[in-house]
């Protein structure tokens, strides 16, 4: 399917929001904005690190020239140190709905919350956050798999320690698993029905050579500059710092790691959030329209 005719099957439905989800690198933003172009629509941001105002080049968030061409909403918007969940990401996006916007990202709970609803849990005390965090950072990830329940650790991805973070945390904090949360959850605010939705299928042999490109167009837009200007506030405990080659290049700033070590840990790191982004699509976006990326 070529781009216009993306653009042709959104404008058949001008009062509908459109929803774009795919895996890093696959060429999500540029077909957004050109359906946002083509039908007076801002595009709305859903990318749960994008949202974040000091990290620009290295989170791949459109440029000052794209934000003056097309407006573009949620992007950059929050303190580096500053907590974001999908909870105040919902809340954001709603005054932006009536106007069926383009909203596209790689945050795949994002969409899930958006079109089937978001579990309404307690937040999580701050000492139970710290333990969580804690255990992690001690290599503590397949114990607190282990501890919880059969139905969450048999849903959730147990691969992204951010995701097992949240569901331990839940279980401390309530001693509910997540899954029951999720299961007695409220109607969505955008039903899935209510949307012209497409899902990105990128294949590994071709997005794995644009991650790598991607990743060197970063180094020569700045990202090192990017990394020296964070480099008197970093934390690793930052929300902002989960951002992939973060580390890596503060650490390259720092002086303990080579640019060239660097490169090659944030491009490993990112194919394998993309082979994540890919499983979740595929598990829970097959009611959406598929488009073959290469084909854009």
């Amino acid at each position: 399917m070529q781009t216009k005719d993306v653009i042709d099957i959104c404008a058949k439905a001008p009062d509908k929001p459109v929803l774009i989800a795919g895996p890093t690198a696959s060429g999500k933003s540029s077909l957004a904005m050109a359906i946002a172009a083509s039908g007076g629509r801002a595009v709305i941001n859903a990318d749960a690190i994008q949202v974040f105002e000091n990290w620009r080049v290295l989170t791949a968030r459109p440029s000052v020239e794209d934000e003056a061409s097309v407006p573009h909403r949620l992007y950059g918007h929050i303190a580096g140190d500053q907590d974001y969940s999908v909870g105040t990401w919902l809340r954001e996006v709603e005054p932006f709905l009536k106007a069926a916007p383009v909203i596209v990202g790689g945050t795949g709970l994002y969409f899930t919350a958006l079109t089937e609803g978001l579990a309404d849990i307690p937040a999580t005390p701050p000492e139970i956050r710290a333990d969580a965090m804690a255990r992690l950072d001690a290599g503590g990830l397949d114990d607190m798999i282990r501890e919880l329940d059969p139905t969450t650790r048999g849903r959730i991805d147990t691969a992204n320690p951010m995701r097992v973070q949240r569901a331990w945390e839940a279980f401390q904090a309530t001693s509910r698993g997540l899954a029951e949360w999720q299961d007695n959850t409220a109607p969505p605010l955008l039903p899935l029905g209510e949307t012209t939705a497409f899902v990105m299928d990128a294949p590994k042999d071709w997005l794995t050579p644009r991650i790598e490109a991607r990743f060197a167009q970063m180094l020569r837009e700045g990202a090192l500059q990017e990394a020296r200007a964070n480099l008197p506030t970093w934390s690793p405990d930052h929300p902002s710092s989960k951002a992939i080659g973060a580390a890596e290049l503060v650490d390259v700033v720092s002086g303990t790691l080579s640019l060239e070590e660097a490169e090659s840990r944030a491009t490993i790191a990112t194919r394998q959030f993309a082979k994540r982004q890919r499983t979740w699509f595929r598990a829970r976006m097959s009611a959406w329209i598929t488009i073959s990326a290469p084909d854009l």
